[in-house]
Order: C-alpha cells, then sequence, then structure tokens
C-alpha cells in the first residue's frame, strides 16, 4: 500500500491525476511459506490501496526465484504511475519558484522510522514497524492539492518519501533551470511514539528523516487560500517557513538543527551523477 500511494503522491506533486498503475513485483522462491505469504500480502495491499485511490492496475509483471545462496531478496514490489493532466500549462516543478513565497506542509503522518533510509544508512538495518497509512487521509490529501493546482494557487509542490521531511525540503530547493532557492524551516515539535525505540523520550531524527506517508510540501504566494481549501477537507496544513536565501536551515522548537548552503547540499545530491559521468 505505501509503495502504490507514494507512486501516486508523486504524480499529484506534479499536477496531474492518478489514472492507473503498473507493477514489477519481485521476490524470493516462491516455493518456501514465507515467501509466498509476503507475495500474497503484497498483491492484497496494492488491490485495497489501488481501489481507496481510484487508480486501476492496467497490467504488471513478476520476478520470482530471487535469491542468493538460499538468501532472498527483500519483498520488491515496484510501482509505476500514470497520470492526467486538467491542464498541461498548470503542471508544477519540486522546487521553490521565487523567494518570498509561503511553504506549508500538507498531511500529518507518524514519525516512525522503520524501513527508513536513515535506519539502513545512519544504522546500519532495515527494521521496525513501518508508517501507518490511512488511505481516506491520502486520497484527501490528492484532492486538495489538485483543487490548488487548478485554481492556481501553488509555485511548487513535492511529496515527502524516500529520506523524510528534510530530504524533500533540501530537493525543493534545488533548481536546475535558473538559481536554486533556499529558506529557513521550523519543524515543530517531533512529538513521541517512535517506533525506533518506543521507551525513549521524543528525537529529533525522527522529525527529520521519518517517511510517514500523506505529506507533501507546497509553496505558495497565497497561504491564505491554501489553509482555507485544507481546513475544508480536513488535510492537516502549517506554514513552516518562508522561501528565500542560499541556505537550507531547519529548526524544531526555536533550536537550529542543521544550516547549509544550497550549493553543498546539491553537490552531495549530485555526486553519484557526477561520479558515473567522469
Amino acid at each position: 500500500m505505501l509503495a502504490v500511494a507514494e507512486a501516486c503522491r508523486n504524480v499529484v506533486a506534479t499536477g496531474a491525476l492518478p489514472i492507473g498503475l503498473t507493477n514489477c513485483l519481485n521476490f524470493g522462491n516462491p516455493e518456501k511459506p514465507e515467501v509466498m505469504g509476503q507475495i500474497v500480502k503484497a498483491l492484497e495491499g496494492i488491490g485495497e490501496a489501488s481501489r481507496a485511490l481510484d487508480a486501476p492496475v492496467t497490467g504488471g509483471n513478476v520476478s520470482l526465484y530471487n535469491e542468493t545462496d538460499g538468501v532472498a531478496i527483500y519483498p520488491t514490489p515496484v510501482i509505476g504511475a500514470v497520470g492526467l493532466f486538467e491542464e498541461v500549462t498548470h503542471a508544477l516543478s519540486r522546487a521553490f519558484a521565487r523567494a518570498g513565497d509561503t511553504v506549508l506542509l500538507l498531511g500529518d503522518s507518524d514519525l516512525s522510522l522503520g524501513g527508513s533510509e536513515y535506519m539502513r544508512t545512519v544504522h546500519g538495518t532495515v527494521a521496525g514497524a513501518l508508517p501507518q497509512l490511512d488511505l481516506k487521509a491520502e486520497k484527501a490529501l490528492y484532492d486538495v492539492v489538485l483543487d490548488l493546482v487548478s485554481a492556481r494557487k501553488l509555485a511548487s509542490a513535492h511529496d515527502v518519501a524516500d529520506g523524510g521531511l528534510a530530504v524533500a525540503l533540501a530537493e525543493s530547493c534545488f533548481n536546475f533551470e535558473s538559481a536554486s532557492l533556499g529558506g529557513d524551516f521550523e519543524l515543530g515539535d517531533p512529538g513521541s511514539g517512535d517506533d525506533f525505540d518506543e521507551t525513549e523520550p521524543a528525537r529529533t531524527d525522527a522529525l527529520l528523516f521519518s517517511e510517514g506517508p500523506s505529506r507533501m510540501i507546497v509553496s505558495t504566494p497565497d497561504p491564505e487560500a491554501v489553509e482555507t481549501r485544507a481546513a475544508k477537507a480536513g488535510v492537516p496544513c502549517r506554514r513552516i517557513g518562508v522561501v528565500g536565501g542560499s541556505h537550507l536551515t531547519l529548526r524544531s522548537g526555536g533550536v537550529q538543527l542543521t544550516r547549509h548552503s544550497v550549493s553543498e547540499l546539491l553537490s552531495a545530491w549530485t555526486s553519484l551523477e557526477r561520479s558515473l559521468s567522469a
């Protein structure tokens, strides 16, 4: 379900309505009961999410027996989504467009770190409960964003997914068509209930890197219009900062968590591409 939601959210972030899905389902040896169980659960989840989000599965393929020395790959359902633009001139970029635009976080999610890039990269483990997905909340987010796109109220939109909120904000700073823009953002209180270790107090790493679904970053010159439409639809909406400057600064409760130049972040973000082209 999470893979379907993320694929559709990517389409919505461009300003298009998701209208169909395809897939490539990659698993180990289906003759093993645990692997067959993974396949069954994946199919059930894809079906439930596609119905809830009105995006039918039009086809796909399956790759099985993916194992090395008897050890199966992680269950990997890859989802592709296609969308339809009401008006192609309404298409959005993820990049912040203008200094002075207000940045808002639409949607809400638990701050689980389970299965996240942060857990794998920093702590070297793939573990923990995955963030919970509310399909009704996910669909409500899509409807609000598409309504705002139709009304020409958004300057940019970007989904929160791999790497969490911190990475999504950094990616929103990168503009390959004009000058990149940063901003100073207040992310709020990290709260509690992090699945990394429920006995620990609230963690800022969860606030920064949780990959909880049903969230999108938008920038706009008319934040009141965004707030009004979001409130009407029951979608959480919070102003987190303003576009401008050459640095990305992230705060929690007024405390600065990190500050880096956008050029420095962009260099790190494109390091693999530069290495491959060298």
